[in-house]
């Protein structure tokens, strides 16, 4: 096998953890209208249901950082997949327990552990394997994993609908809607078990022979004894540093920067179009509910195909423009959707402004913060740091997950001032936040090695 189609395998192995990821997240928005009748779930029980995964997925960002330091970024993604699986199949179970819905919140908060662990470990272990050349792109494989995950759940749930009747669907249809997660995540964790180790964490541990070994299979003979002398450079410490001091000046900073940054992917509000695709198209863009569906399979694949514009341009244009150009984007649509809900003008424009969004945010923070987040941070840190900043953005993610529904039935929105716009005039403020910390903060990391980032934070 030769050193591209190795590194190919090997990437789209671990990136099946964001298929998953998206997976496993989009699978709840289709079960949940069926489970919810036959549950009879009132509202505040419904959206314990549907956001009980988020509290997982903080658990298992924050659980990361320690068990990828102690087991490996491998063995990290190989208890994920076994959680997803596990997830999968009892989610399925409940109505034949007392207490059901109880038991399905544990089994969604399990599949929360699993995404949470996946979505640190799998980046990383992609930056830590990748030529510095095409590192951008190989991390991008992560974040299209996840669109492809939301798009195939969209279409998966939309068969297993369409394929019962609602009766069906009520009674037993949506189990089989978590049942049809085991597939993926079976073969992601079979995969597993026939990718290496990461050679930044094998020479972490100080198994320098080992690290060489991936290293040249991936690299060849010369570029590998000249990595693993910088990685061994990396990671040189005095003897009076050798526990790293996480509270000084300079590594706070550095995760507080990556921690901002990935807050403030989520403050774009892209996950409130994505969880509540189907209210904001029926009622603030008035779409019957037989066209909803439609319209998210719509927003799924104008997402998968501008991640596939992402991945061909971040190595080519470099992170920092494509987080300028897919910001300017966002602002457009979402000022679209928002003048038009504002002059209770609502049509194709409204729509229009939607698909501008979702196409901006897949080409820019949705993959490159990804990218950025697995590579800026200095290899002694890098497990900790991102485990922090992962962590804080499922806690993003639900902070507006939850808030975005209750600002939508707000009097204030719905005055005459606002007409339901105001959602989308908060995010553009956020966007606008997210340019000038890129200015101000974020490094260009386009065609540096790992080793040569880490220095930009010690000049």
């Amino acid at each position: 096998m030769n050193k591209k189609t190795f590194l190919l395998l090997i990437t789209a192995v671990s990136a099946l953890g964001g298929l998953l990821f998206g997976y496993d997240t989009g699978v709840i928005n289709g079960a949940q209208f069926y489970l919810s009748k036959h549950f009879d779930l009132d509202s505040a029980m419904k959206g314990w249901v549907v956001g009980s995964a988020l509290l997982g997925c903080l658990i298992g960002a924050i659980a990361a950082g320690p068990l990828s330091i102690k087991f490996g970024r491998k063995h990290s993604l190989i208890v994920s997949a076994v959680l997803f699986s596990v997830s999968a199949y009892g989610s399925g179970l409940p109505s034949i327990f007392p207490e059901s819905v109880s038991l399905l919140v544990v089994f969604r908060i399990i599949g929360g552990l699993g995404i949470g662990i996946a979505s640190m470990n799998a980046p990383m272990y992609i930056a830590e394997i990748a030529p510095s050349n095409i590192r951008g792109k190989m991390v991008t494989y992560y974040q299209l994993a996840i669109v492809i995950g939301f798009f195939v759940v969209f279409l998966a749930t939309y068969f297993i609908g369409n394929s019962l009747s609602e009766t069906q669907n009520i009674a037993f249809g949506w189990k089989r809607m978590f049942w049809s997660e085991l597939i993926p995540s079976c073969l992601f964790l079979i995969l597993l078990f026939f990718v290496p180790k990461s050679p930044r964490w094998l020479t972490l541990k100080g198994k320098d022979d080992d690290a060489l070994i991936i290293l040249t299979k991936i690299h060849g003979a010369y570029q590998a004894n000249k990595e693993i002398i910088e990685i061994k450079d990396s990671l040189k410490v005095d003897d009076k540093h050798i526990k790293v001091n996480y509270f000084s000046k300079i590594i706070l900073g550095i995760i507080a920067i990556g921690t901002t940054l990935s807050v403030l992917q989520q403050f774009t509000g892209i996950n409130a179009v994505l969880y509540y695709g189907a209210d904001i198209f029926e009622k603030a863009l008035g779409f019957g509910k037989e066209d909803i569906l439609a319209q998210q399979i719509l927003l799924a694949f104008v997402n998968l195909i501008f991640t596939f514009v992402a991945m061909f341009t971040v190595d080519k244009f470099g992170r920092k423009p494509l987080i300028y150009i897919g910001s300017i984007g966002m602002i457009v649509g979402f000022l679209l959707l928002g003048i038009t809900l504002q002059q209770q003008s609502v049509g194709i424009l409204s729509l229009l402004g939607v698909l501008i969004f979702i196409a901006s945010f897949a080409l820019s923070m949705g993959p490159v913060v990804w990218v950025l987040l697995s590579e800026m941070f200095p290899n002694k840190i890098r497990s900790v740091a991102m485990s922090v900043a992962v962590a804080a953005q499922w806690a993003a993610n639900y902070v507006v997950s939850q808030s975005f529904p209750i600002v939508m039935d707000s009097d204030t929105n719905n005055s005459a001032i606002w007409n339901g716009s105001l959602p989308y005039f908060i995010f553009i403020a956020f966007i606008m936040i997210i340019m000038v910390v890129t200015y101000k903060y974020i490094p260009e990391t386009k065609g540096k090695s790992l080793e040569e980032i880490e220095g930009f934070w010690q000049e």
